[in-house]
């Protein structure tokens, strides 16, 4: 019996860390030109974004309700606690599935512990949230305690992000056609943020590197206690850039730790390369155990 932490690939860990922290992170779909890969398992990141170069059109789904059923039985047979951390319910449907499946289970396990929260967060503002939940799991700490950390990251967690292509973001239905157009032809460059779970525009930046140095400026605006906590930079196959953040932040902040991931091929596929993105806390976090 144990607490068991499951989340999604939106959460952007790499698989070594997944495995070492007994994490169990659900592969979200990619549908690629009508065939359907698992984020991850048999779709790498490198794979999508090679692919959405040369022009493929590239869409997601959910995770359904099989799979959540399949890793929460898995559990339950072991008299497992479940502690599911899908990425934020305002950017997808899995928050409502998980919840689903759950509801059902009672009906066949009426003493089950099963527990959906909704994170509010994706990529690695989710990633590092997993992190602490499965490392206090294994140090030993109770469920309560995790909700503690969890509701606290929600609200404190900053997710500042820009893209490199407003082609990709009007896809996912976040621009229209008209504003991705002109946007492109002015070399705008929005820089975007996530609050309360839902993906909102912060600016607009003409060229790349105003807005890649916007994000860096606010982490000294809104960042707290920088050298205690680590920050996270997703890239989207653009390991350079993230190496020029990284290069920037320590300037300021010399002794900073970072946690840096090529974005996950179901999060890449809206983004699209090159987007990029910097996960922070805006406070000082608490001790939970």
């Amino acid at each position: 019996m144990a607490i068991k932490i499951i989340t999604d690939t939106a959460c952007d860990l790499p698989k070594e860390l997944i495995e070492s922290l007994n994490i169990e992170a659900l592969p979200i779909w990619v549908i690629i030109e009508e065939q359907e890969y698992l984020d991850g398992d048999t779709l790498k990141s490198e794979e999508l974004y090679s692919k959405m170069r040369s022009g493929a059109v590239v869409k997601t789904a959910q995770i359904n309700y099989k799979q959540f059923m399949t890793a929460f039985e898995k559990c339950l047979d072991n008299g497992d606690t479940i502690i599911c951390m899908p990425f934020s319910k305002e950017l997808s449907g899995t928050y409502q599935t998980a919840t689903l499946v759950k509801n059902d289970l009672l009906d066949k396990y009426p003493d089950a512990d099963i527990n959906i929260v909704d994170t509010n967060c994706v990529l690695l503002g989710l990633g590092m949230m997993v992190i602490e939940a499965a490392q206090m799991a294994k140090a030993g700490g109770d469920k309560e305690k995790i909700f503690e950390m969890i509701e606290w990251r929600k609200n404190h967690t900053e997710h500042v992000f820009t893209v490199d292509n407003l082609e990709y973001l009007c896809r996912g239905g976040r621009l229209s056609k008209t504003e991705a157009m002109v946007g492109s032809l002015l070399n705008i460059k929005p820089v975007l943020d996530v609050e309360n779970g839902k993906l909102i525009p912060l600016e607009k930046k003409r060229g790349r590197m105003k807005s890649i140095k916007r994000l860096v400026e606010l982490i000294d605006e809104r960042g707290q206690d920088l050298e205690n906590q680590t920050i996270g930079i997703s890239h989207c196959d653009d390991e350079s850039i993230s190496q020029k953040i990284k290069e920037a932040i320590l300037k300021n902040h010399p002794n900073q730790k970072f946690l840096v991931t090529n974005t996950s091929a179901a999060i890449g596929a809206h983004m699209g390369p090159g987007g990029v993105a910097i996960f922070f806390m805006n406070d000082k976090e608490p001790k939970y155990l």
